[in-house]
């Protein structure tokens, strides 16, 4: 039994897991790298040769984990793919949406091997795609396998769909956790994972280099939002916040509403959406029940009164007075809708730009967060004078570093493999157990380690 990790990058992005069971060989996720374009932006699969791949399992629909999957499957056509119904309906169209993201890429970056894969390749593959549902335990049992692998997922929290994977070969039973959030969220309902019986535990670290403040409550944070947005109403401004479009937005529009029972902010206000954010809203509300979810009663296009998506096509309106606007990307990248949006925004201190979410530091995002009153900030080519109110909230959905110390003691197994974090999170981890009984590894990029 061998583990490889195919993630060619020390830091947070396309992630691929191979594992060799008895001859069975599995992927677990195969992620597209944000940061990084054509063939780079894919994990380590291209050198795998054709047809060699019984299974691929994808934890969930954020695109560093399933945005490869059509050009993995490309090339490995008879595999088993699994996932949850959720991941299926969302992750569908955010593949769609990364071909034209690609096809844009193209033309203006000239980067000749986009689009990876087409639309009409991702309609025909899915076709296959396998979803299963929590507890639903399923066998991959190829012809050539010494004995079957039987697998089942586990709600992990991080976003509606999210699943952690156990894989059971013989008598060894290993656990990938996929991205994990153990308390629950505004919308998504807290990780349950499993704790017995797991020899090998494949385990995220993306938080691994930051502290949580120990006073910390996400109640405490939700009000913090709602009381800054406040402000910036009673200064006569707006508030804009950026958002990704699955997870992100869907979490932040039941705060709002939340916020608005609560007083904290008029009830009467209206929250604008767009871009991508809305068709991942509009799926949101389709999967229903099908998942377990908080206001499970609510169907957020239709239930918030005041929320008022961006039609499709139409010209971006200016900031208007007391009005929130839930736009994505979360980063800003360019010629998104909060990228373009934001000229409205910055020149004003009236004004408010909130960041509920992770932004790279290189990104629009995260250079705004990173600059001053005064400094000049440069969108869709202009340079504008940042004047409004920065802030950032801490609504992630990765756990933080220390619940997840806390589940990896509890599970004690024989192994432990760091992996979906940058040096300094899995060095964190690492130090952290060193004493402990188990053996810690840091998986090497391409390495193929014995379980």
């Amino acid at each position: 039994m061998y583990f490889t990790s195919l993630t060619h990058a020390d830091d947070i992005g396309s992630h691929a897991y191979l594992l060799d069971l008895g001859g069975t060989r599995i992927i677990l996720d195969c992620g597209i790298h944000p940061k990084k374009a054509g063939y780079t932006t894919l994990p380590d699969i291209r050198g795998l040769e054709p047809d060699s791949i019984d299974s691929i399992l994808i934890s969930h629909a954020h695109l560093d984990h399933i945005g490869g999957l059509p050009f993995l499957f490309r090339a490995h056509k008879e595999a088993m793919v699994v996932m949850s119904k959720p991941t299926f309906l969302v992750g569908k169209a955010l593949l769609h949406n990364s071909v034209n993201v690609m096809k844009s890429q193209r033309l203006e970056l000239g980067v000749e091997e986009y689009p990876l894969f087409s639309h009409r390749e991702i309609d025909e593959f899915s076709r296959s795609w396998n979803r299963r549902t929590i507890g639903q335990r399923f066998r991959i049992d190829p012809s050539h396998a010494e004995s079957p692998v039987t697998c089942e997922f586990h709600p992990a929290g991080h976003v509606l769909g999210a699943v952690g994977i156990s894989i059971s070969y013989r008598d060894h039973n290993i656990f990938y956790t996929g991205d994990i959030h153990f308390e629950d969220q505004t919308l998504s309902v807290g990780a349950k994972l499993p704790e017995e019986g797991i020899d090998t535990l494949i385990v995220e670290t993306t938080r691994g280099a930051q502290e949580r403040d120990p006073d910390y409550t996400r109640e405490k944070e939700k009000l913090r939002l709602g009381e800054t947005i406040a402000g910036a109403f009673d200064r006569g401004g707006s508030a804009l916040i950026p958002v990704f479009a699955l997870g992100k937005t869907q979490e932040t529009l039941l705060m709002l509403h939340e916020l608005m029972g609560e007083g904290v902010i008029p009830r009467d206000t209206p929250i604008h959406i767009g871009g991508l954010s809305t068709k991942m809203t509009m799926l949101t509300d389709k999967i229903g029940d099908e998942w377990p979810r908080r206001h499970s009663d609510m169907e957020l296009l239709e239930d918030l009164p005041t929320l008022r998506p961006l039609e499709r096509g139409k010209q971006i309106p200016g900031a208007r007075p007391g009005h929130i606007y839930l736009y994505s990307s979360g980063m800003m990248s360019e010629h998104t809708v909060s990228h373009v949006f934001a000229k409205y925004i910055l020149p004003s201190s009236k004004n408010a730009v909130l960041f509920v979410g992770y932004c790279d530091p290189d990104s629009p995002a995260g250079k705004i967060q990173a600059s001053e009153d005064g400094d000049i900030i440069v969108l869709e080519g202009k340079k504008i004078q940042l004047k409004c109110k920065v802030e950032r909230f801490d609504f992630s959905g990765h756990s933080p570093r220390n619940q997840i110390l806390d589940y990896i003691r509890r599970v004690n197994p024989s192994k432990v493999l760091l992996v979906h974090g940058d040096t300094p999170a899995r060095q964190w981890f690492a130090e952290e157990l060193a004493d402990d009984d188990f053996e810690v590894i840091i998986p090497p990029d391409g390495e193929r380690l014995a379980l």
